[in-house]
C-alpha cells in the first residue's frame, strides 16, 4: 500500500553527505506492536569525498546544497568551522545577519513541517471514529485543507528575509569567514520587520494560537497551557488546540519514546561573547544552551565536540572502529545488499563517548532549556521539560510539540537582532588564510549539525558533517544498540497491520531530511504486510 506525502519535495535531500535519498525502514510486528526495527538510509551522496582537496571555502558554497530546505544552517556552520580554523575576528553585526538567516529559515520550515508532512496523518481513515476526525479532514487533507493551505503559503514569508541578507534563498552562500557579505540598510530592516509582523498577524496569532503571543507566553507548566486550552473557544478550536486534543484522543502522547537520552549543541552566539571564535570558546558564547540530557535521571551534562564519535559496524563503510570525525576518513563500499545482522544502511552510528545513543531535534533543544544553570544571557524555558516529567517522558505529541513551541521564541530572537543591528558598522574583516583544524556548529530545525574541517597546505585535507539525522536514523552501533529512532519505534501499537500509520507518526516526529520507505512485515510469517512512504 502506497501513500505519497504531497509535499515530499521539502524533505528530498539531505542536510548531510552520507545519509540522503531513501530511507528504509523495516519493523517487525507482533502482537499488535512493534518488536523491532532498522532504518536503511539507502543512497550515497559524499559531501566529504566531494570536499576533498578542494579550496577551503568550497564548503561555503557546497554544503548550503546538502539541504534543500536548511541550507543556512550548513551555511552557519561552513563559515564557523573556517573561523575557528583561520582565528578570524567575527563583528557584531555578522553575527547578527548570521542568526536572522538561520531563524528565518527555521521559522519558513515550522508550518511547512506541520501541515505539509506531519498533520496529514491525521486524516487517515483509520482516525474516521475520533470526534476531531471530520474537522481534521477539512484542516490538513492536502492542498484543499483550510490549514494546510494557508500554512504552506504563508511559511514562504520568513525567508523572504533570508533573500534580504543574502540576495536569495535556498543555497545563498553570503556567511564567509571573518562576517557577511551584505549590508543591509535601514529599508531592508523596515522590509522585515513588515515580514515578520504579516507572518505574525496573519498565521501565528489568527491561526495557530487563537491568541495573542504575549498571552502564549504566559505558560510556564502542563497545567498552566491546559487552563489555556479551556480558557477560550478559541484557544481549543485552534491549530495548536486542535493538535493538542486530537493527539491525546488517538493516543500519540504514548509511544515513541525512544531512548530517553538527548543532545543538543546549542546555537545562536551572542554578537557581543563570539568575536573572536575559537572552538573551546563556543559552548559559553550560544544564547541557546547545549548540553546533553537524561530523562532516566533527571540530568543534565555538558555536550563538546570531543565527545561525538562515529561507529561504522553496522554501515556500508571500510573504516573499522568508531573514531572522533577529526579522525575519520570517509571509505564507502561499493555495491552493497541489506544485512540486517550486518551492514545495512549509508548512515553512521552517531554516538556519545560516554552516553551511548542520543536523540537531536527540537525536544532535545527544549528539555535542555529548561535547565536553569547558564549565563544570564542565555535562554532558559522550562515548559517542554515540565511535560516531559508530568507526561511519562518523551512521545510522538511532545516530539513534535516541543519544535511547534519554538515558533515564538525564535521570533522573539528575530525580532530582537533587528533592534541590535548597527547599519553604519562593520559586517566584515578580511582573515588571514592558513592551516589548521576548525569546527563549526549549530541547530538546524531538525537538531544537531556541525562540520569539521582540517586545512593542509592551503586545501581541505578533511571534512566531515555530522546532521541531526545523521544523529537520529543511524543504524546500530558495534554493541548492538538500536539507533534512536529505531528504539523510538519499538511498542508502537499497529491498529491496522496493511496501513500502520503509526510508524508514520514516528518517523515523522523526527522529521529526518529523508524520503522514508516503511516495510512492515509479520514477526512470525516474515510476511511483508505494507509498504508506503512516510514523507
Amino acid at each position: 500500500m502506497s501513500a505519497v506525502a504531497a509535499t515530499v519535495e521539502t524533505l528530498d535531500i539531505s542536510p548531510v553527505g552520507r545519509v540522503e535519498g531513501d530511507l528504509d525502514v523495516r519493523v517487525e510486528i507482533e502482537g499488535g506492536k512493534v518488536t523491532n526495527a532498522w532504518t536503511h538510509a539507502e543512497l550515497f551522496r559524499g559531501f566529504e569525498v566531494i570536499l576533498k582537496d578542494k579550496d577551503p571555502q568550497a564548503g561555503l558554497v557546497v554544503t548550503p546544497r546538502a539541504c534543500g530546505i536548511c541550507g543556512a544552517s550548513h551555511l552557519t556552520c561552513a563559515a564557523w568551522a573556517l573561523d575557528t580554523a583561520w582565528g578570524t575576528t567575527v563583528p557584531r553585526n555578522a553575527i547578527l545577519a548570521r542568526n536572522l538567516g538561520q531563524i528565518v529559515e527555521s521559522l519558513q520550515s515550522l508550518p511547512r513541517h506541520h501541515y505539509g508532512l506531519f498533520m496529514i496523518d491525521y486524516t487517515n481513515e483509520n482516525y474516521a471514529a475520533s470526534p476531531f476526525y471530520a474537522e481534521a479532514v477539512k484542516r490538513y487533507s492536502p492542498f484543499t485543507g483550510t490549514s494546510y493551505e494557508a500554512g504552506v503559503t504563508i511559511s514562504g514569508r520568513p525567508v523572504e528575509i533570508y533573500a534580504l541578507l543574502g540576495g536569495q534563498w535556498p543555497h545563498s552562500s553570503f556567511m564567509v569567514p571573518g562576517g557577511v557579505m551584505c549590508a543591509p540598510t535601514l529599508t531592508d530592516v523596515t522590509r522585515a520587520w513588515s515580514i515578520l509582523e504579516h507572518f505574525r498577524q496573519n498565521w501565528i496569532e489568527p491561526l495557530w494560537l487563537g491568541c495573542s503571543m504575549e498571552r502564549y507566553e504566559e505558560i510556564q507548566t502542563l497545567e498552566q497551557f491546559e487552563a489555556w486550552l479551556e480558557e477560550s473557544p478559541k484557544h481549543a478550536n485552534s491549530d495548536l488546540g486542535l493538535f493538542w486534543r486530537m493527539s491525546k484522543e488517538i493516543g500519540l502522547q504514548h509511544y515513541g519514546k525512544g531512548h530517553g537520552r538527548f543532545v543538543t549543541w546549542g546555537y545562536l552566539p551572542h554578537e557581543d561573547k563570539y568575536n573572536k571564535p575559537t572552538i573551546d570558546g563556543r559552548s559559553s558564547a550560544v544564547i541557546m544552551k547545549s548540553g546533553t540530557y537524561d530523562g532516566a535521571t533527571d540530568t543534565f551534562g555538558p555536550m563538546e565536540h570531543i565527545f561525538t564519535r562515529e561507529d561504522t559496524t553496522h554501515a556500508w563503510y571500510d573504516e573499522g572502529a568508531a573514531v572522533h570525525p577529526f579522525d575519520r576518513t570517509t571509505k564507502p563500499i561499493a555495491k552493497n545488499k541489506v544485512d540486517p545482522a550486518g551492514k545495512y544502511s549509508w548512515g553512521t552510528a552517531v554516538r556519545h563517548a560516554e552516553s551511548g545513543a542520543l536523540e537531536a531535534g527540537p525536544l532535545a533543544r527544549r528539555l535542555i532549556a529548561g535547565n536553569t544553570t547558564g549565563q544570564a544571557f542565555q535562554h532558559s524555558d522550562g515548559l517542554v521539560l515540565d511535560m516531559y516529567r508530568k507526561m511519562g517522558g518523551a512521545s510522538i505529541m511532545l516530539r513534535h510539540f516541543a519544535r511547534m513551541h519554538e515558533l515564538c521564541i525564535l521570533y522573539r530572537e528575530a525580532e530582537r537582532i533587528l533592534r541590535e543591528f548597527r547599519l553604519n558598522d562593520e559586517w566584515y574583516i578580511k582573515p588571514t588564510e592558513r592551516d589548521g583544524k576548525g569546527w563549526g556548529a549549530t541547530e538546524a530545525i531538525r537538531g544537531a549539525l556541525c562540520h569539521w574541517i582540517e586545512v593542509k597546505n592551503g586545501k581541505i585535507a578533511n571534512y566531515q558533517i555530522i546532521a541531526p539525522t545523521t544523529w537520529n536514523v543511524g543504524p546500530r552501533s558495534a554493541d548492538g544498540q538500536r539507533g534512536p529512532i529505531e528504539e523510538a519505534l519499538i511498542g508502537t501499537p499497529i491498529k491496522n497491520k496493511h496501513d500502520p500509520v503509526e510508524v508514520g507518526h514516528v518517523c515523522r516526529s523526527y522529521d529526518s531530511c529523508l524520503v522514508c520507505t516503511v516495510h512492515a512485515h509479520d514477526g512470525q510469517t516474515g510476511e511483508e504486510l505494507a509498504r508506503f512512504r512516510t514523507a
